[in-house]
């Protein structure tokens, strides 16, 4: 979240789109409500069931399956049209008035100028800005000239393929050898007036001309008057140019798991910075979490790609420290009469305070801090690849930490295949599941469960309640928990499990030595009990100290020694601190664990709350704060004042952690984004940032009942990745699967978990199919029937729940239904020991496609046939 949970309750308008948080996050879901009673404010629910959420919105639009990007697409269209955007915001706090390179090539076709149509991937260089002055009222008329030309040059290109061939002929004039990647230009052309045709405002507004009523209605299945309807409330924030109201946009994973998931949220953001929502109270773009700790796992490198604090790993490339720093640290790129804080420029203290934290004394200048000691990654280690690496025999072995690899799928057949090829696997779980039994999946017959060679260590963990630390919130709220019970009979901690195994590993190292034993050998492990370390010393390894007496220029501040860091202005790249994640740097220093506070004080009435627990970065509530304000430091709305400029102090001041440079005058002209190397949020995403496009394109699901209207040549997202294993099929309406399925959770369930309670169970004993009356009538299917829902994977069987919840849509003409299937049930559980259910798994039907940024499966929208069983 760019907000927070409670903030919601400030704002003047909703758009949830994407989760179902009545029935998902229903502790959270008070916040809509007391916006809703206490500032009137009004809610827009777009989903493809009628769910709890969209029974008390003001206005529910029933969705296809997988079409956001061409409904928020239409809203950015009619907000231009209509001239319902934050000017001044958009002028002076985003890229809209930055001048993009010429070569660059819009998708009208489907494709951005560089497409490889062979490697399937981009030549990127012409997604970048103009190097250049200010443009403004300067020759406009010319320039316009030349990019209607140059712009009718590469539109004349159906394939896309000239602008790549441009590009790598461009790249190869440098040098004889391969050309240095692209750069941002220090100093960008830009055109205040917004008036210049390769600027980014009037690229966006003519990549989004598109995105009529009409072609919203046929690719999302919405009718154009409802449409309208939405579009004319949730812009109405800017009606005759208001800058005090504000709409905020609430996302969950009915986002994220498609092949295109990472641009619904880009586009999402985009709506909000053009309407001037990012920043302020009641506005933002906040993820709610699928879990308690998604966002602490996300901040300690839970994914492959980023280290903690969301530095970038090694690649092979960076052959030395220097050049790693070199290729991940940004340097600014801006009109040169405007400054960026760009506070991704202190990377390098980061990187050294992280490592001194991993490797300790080892961790020196003159062997680049232990750089080395890093793995260097080599190609795709995400999910989806361990997986399909597994079954084809790459990967021989897999850790399961509290989680169930087998039920989360995508085609959880071919994992359980996986996992029969493994040589070893070890879970560590408070139940039986369906991966530490993978072998008694339903159609493994008895002969073939003596052929799986796989061995199995199953290990006795510890449930939540059962183990203090923290939880990392929707919030980006670090808390602490205590622990409620302890863990019964031999079942061990996770710290304890996982200290017992390394400590293992590292005397087989000592003992016999290794290819490269360093990183093992030489890892910090200095806590009191190493055979069970206390986590509330591994969170003050996190915070991070003083490793050798450090003094504050600015303050004069010193701290001694082994004290806890105050905050990550504190870190240095001279190996004098110490910090596990930069991000986490102030959660618990020397006045004791922020993250234990419990004050309920709220000065300000906003929910800021600034005493209850910490949150990230330095306990700021509201990211990018400063763009609640004006030019001149002033609140858009002096009724929710969050920061502001006092010119007494010559400081930022206000209700919350100002997330900028604290004695940044407003005449220096700083950008509030202060995260990004140009100052301001990106309309516009330039060079790699993004695999698919630096504006989102819709683009329909790899499973679609029709072709794309926008450019039926191009059906799917061109860089998406299809796996090819003999498991990995794909359906279409030709082969019978005309029906759209996605799948949902339930508030009774808590994903895989909960089938082994018996309470749950009570209150939802079975697996059910939710459907239309409309497809039951044709399928002359009653409420509590056994239907067969078939994918090219395949088959799950469930009672049909026939509804009105989930209505027949037309989809570019066509009639279509969509149908619902929770995820909770598999082939172990209460029900399922009892042969109460069919033992079939959801994800047994979902196809292995990944988002080509994020790695997401495509979950949220798949083909299926529907029968009777």
């Amino acid at each position: 979240m760019t907000n927070g949970w409670i903030d919601i309750k400030n704002t003047d308008m909703m758009l949830i789109m994407g989760g179902n948080p009545a029935e998902n996050h229903p502790c959270g879901f008070k916040w809509p409500i007391e916006a809703k009673l206490n500032r009137n404010a009004k809610m827009i629910v777009v989903d493809p069931r009628l769910t709890r959420t969209a029974a008390i919105a003001d206005l529910y639009l029933q969705i296809r399956a997988g079409a956001d990007i061409a409904f928020l697409g239409g809203l950015i269209n009619y907000a231009i049209q209509n001239n319902r955007i934050a000017h001044d915001y958009l002028v002076n706090f985003t890229n809209a008035a930055f001048l993009i390179k010429e070569g660059f090539k819009l998708p009208e076709d489907g494709l951005y100028s560089g497409f490889d149509s062979e490697k399937k991937t981009y030549d990127k260089a012409t997604w970048n800005y103009e190097e250049g002055g200010d443009l403004t009222g300067k020759a406009v008329a010319a320039m316009a000239a030349a990019g209607a030309a140059a712009h009718k040059a590469h539109t004349s290109d159906t394939g896309g393929g000239q602008g790549h061939q441009a590009a790598s002929r461009m790249g190869a004039k440098g040098s004889a050898g391969t050309p240095p990647p692209p750069m941002l230009p220090p100093k960008v052309a830009y055109d205040l007036s917004l008036h210049h045709p390769r600027c980014v405002f009037q690229l966006l507004k003519q990549q989004y001309s598109r995105y009529t009523p009409e072609m919203v209605e046929r690719i999302t299945g919405i009718p154009q008057d409802q449409f309208l309807k939405a579009a004319d409330m949730f812009t109405s924030i800017r009606k005759d140019g208001d800058m005090k109201q504000v709409a905020t946009i609430i996302y969950a994973v009915g986002w994220t798991q498609h092949s295109f998931g990472t641009q619904i949220i880009r586009t999402a953001a985009m709506l909000q910075l053009l309407l001037g929502n990012v920043g302020r109270a009641g506005g933002g773009v906040n993820a709610l979490r699928g879990h308690s700790n998604i966002q602490g796992a996300t901040d300690m490198a839970g994914i492959f790609e980023i280290l903690p604090g969301y530095l970038k790993m090694p690649t092979p490339a960076d052959t030395d420290f220097a050049a790693y720093l070199k290729r991940i640290t940004p340097t600014a790129s801006k009109p040169t009469q405007w400054d960026s804080f760009n506070y991704w420029s202190n990377t390098p203290k980061f990187a050294v305070s992280f490592l001194k934290a991993m490797y300790g004394p080892a961790a020196t200048k003159q062997n680049d801090w232990a750089f080395h000691y890093l793995p260097k990654i080599d190609r795709n280690y995400s999910w989806v690849n361990i997986w399909n690496d597994m079954y084809e025999g790459k990967v021989k072995g897999l850790f399961a930490f509290g989680m169930n690899g087998v039920m989360i799928g995508p085609d959880s057949q071919k994992n359980i295949d996986a996992l029969k090829k493994a040589d070893w696997l070890v879970v560590c779980e408070i139940y039986p599941d369906e991966t530490s039994e993978f072998w008694k999946a339903p159609g493994i017959s008895p002969d073939e469960m003596k052929k799986i060679a796989t061995t199995v260590y199953r290990l006795p963990g510890a449930g939540f309640a059962e183990k203090d630390g923290t939880f990392v919130n929707s919030a980006r709220w670090l808390q602490w928990k205590n622990v409620a019970l302890p863990p019964p009979g031999q079942a061990k901690v996770d710290q304890e499990i996982l200290a017992t195994i390394f400590l293992k590993v590292r005397g087989l190292y000592q003992k016999e030595g290794g290819k490269f034993p360093d990183p093992i050998l030489n890892l910090s492990w200095a806590y009191t009990d190493r055979k069970n370390p206390s986590l509330s010393e591994v969170a003050k390894e996190i915070n991070g100290k003083a490793l050798a007496d450090i003094t504050d220029p600015k303050t004069n501040q010193t701290y001694k020694a082994g004290q806890q860091l105050p905050g990550f202005a504190a870190l240095k790249d001279d190996g004098t601190t110490m910090s596990g994640n930069w991000l986490y740097c102030g959660s618990w220093t020397e006045a004791g664990a922020m993250i234990q506070r419990r004050g309920t004080e709220d000065p300000s009435g906003l929910g800021v709350y600034p005493n209850w627990a910490w949150s990230w970065p330095m306990n700021r509530r509201v990211m990018y704060n400063r763009a609640s304000c004006d030019l001149d430091g002033k609140p858009w709305d002096d009724s929710r004042p969050q920061v502001w400029w006092d010119e007494a102090k010559q400081s930022w001041v206000g209700n919350d952690v100002p997330d900028f440079k604290p004695d940044s005058n407003p005449k220096d002209h700083m950008g509030p984004f202060i995260m990004n190397p140009e100052g301001v949020g990106r309309l516009f995403v330039p060079l790699g940032a993004m695999a698919d496009g630096p504006f989102p394109e819709y683009y329909e699901p790899i499973e679609s009942p029709i072709a794309n209207p926008l450019h039926p040549n191009q059906n799917n997202n061109p860089v998406v990745k299809k796996y090819k294993t003999d498991m990995d099929k794909y359906g279409s309406v030709d082969q019978g699967y005309n029906v759209i399925c996605t799948t949902y959770r339930l508030t009774e369930h808590y994903h895989y978990w909960t089938k082994n309670n018996p309470m749950n169970v009570q209150l939802v004993p079975e697996p059910f199919v939710e459907i239309p009356v409309e497809l039951a009538d044709k399928l002359t299917v009653r409420g509590g029937d056994k239907i067969k829902v078939t994918s090219a994977r395949s088959t799950y069987i469930a009672k049909a729940m026939v509804t009105r919840r989930i209505r027949p849509m037309k989809i570019d003409g066509k009639d279509t239904f969509q149908i619902g299937i929770p995820i909770h049930w598999g082939f172990r559980g209460i029900a399922e020991d009892e042969d109460k259910t069919a033992k079939t798994l959801a994800n047994q039907l979902t196809p292995t496609v990944i988002d080509p940024n994020a790695f997401t499966p495509e979950f949220k929208g798949f083909l299926v046939k529907v029968e009777k069983a």
